[in-house]
């Protein structure tokens, strides 16, 4: 009998899910669907401007947060994920201001544009999934000061310490970087999943679309 590793074994049913989605299948396992019990409301205010305050931070939410999907891939609510990454800034003495990207489901690109919207020329970019990047306005979308691309080691402290990095940034300082957990385990036990997050949040992609403003409300 024919041993699987695990990278195969991954790819199958990475396949397979992927499959399921494009067939529209119901039967997709329970645990890749989000629940829709997000405690805050996201306000579109119309087409986001290019910011005029040096003292901000601009951060930009994919294209489903918040909305399709309310938790990161390990179950964190957007709601606090949200919170921490302002209070993060606010605690540096700076201004968050949200957006939604919807022009792609990269946060490589979703960051870049952000910073190129902030006053401060430094944004954060954090897909639905977790995975975040912390940019600056004069740096190429695949280069970046920060960028946490293991979500599910990203919890709520790393999620306020990356907000007080960035304002950092924003204030003109070069801090340490923000401390990061390792797994080796973690990519293969929730690449199958990631991908599936992914491709949900893909969906949700506006070709040519501007990014939004968006008012929060905590509840």
């Amino acid at each position: 009998m024919k041993t699987v590793s695990n990278d195969e074994l991954i790819k199958m049913i990475t396949s397979e899910v992927v499959k399921r989605i494009k067939e529209n299948k119901k039967d997709i396992p329970e645990v890749l669907s989000t629940p829709n019990n997000s405690k805050m409301e996201l306000i579109n205010k119309g087409e986001a401007k290019l910011g005029e305050r040096s003292d901000e931070v601009v951060i930009a939410l994919a294209p489903a947060f918040g909305i399709t999907q309310n938790e990161t891939i390990v179950g964190i609510p957007h709601n606090h994920v949200l919170r921490e990454l302002m209070a993060g800034v606010e605690e540096e003495g700076l201004v968050p201001r949200i957006i939604r990207v919807l022009r792609t489901s990269d946060v490589s690109f979703m960051s870049n544009d952000a910073a190129k919207l902030s006053g401060s020329g430094i944004g954060i970019g954090i897909q639905s999934k977790g995975t975040t990047v912390i940019h600056q306005k004069d740096l190429e979308p695949l280069n970046n000061l920060e960028l946490f691309s293991q979500a599910p080691l990203i919890d709520l402290k790393t999620f306020r310490a990356i907000g007080k990095n960035a304002a950092k940034y924003a204030k003109g300082e070069s801090p340490d970087p923000v401390p990061v957990k390792n797994d080796q385990m973690a990519r293969p036990r929730y690449q199958a999943k990631a991908a599936v997050l992914h491709i949900k949040e893909t969906e949700h992609v506006v070709k040519g679309a501007k990014p939004v403003e968006l008012k929060v409300v905590f509840k």
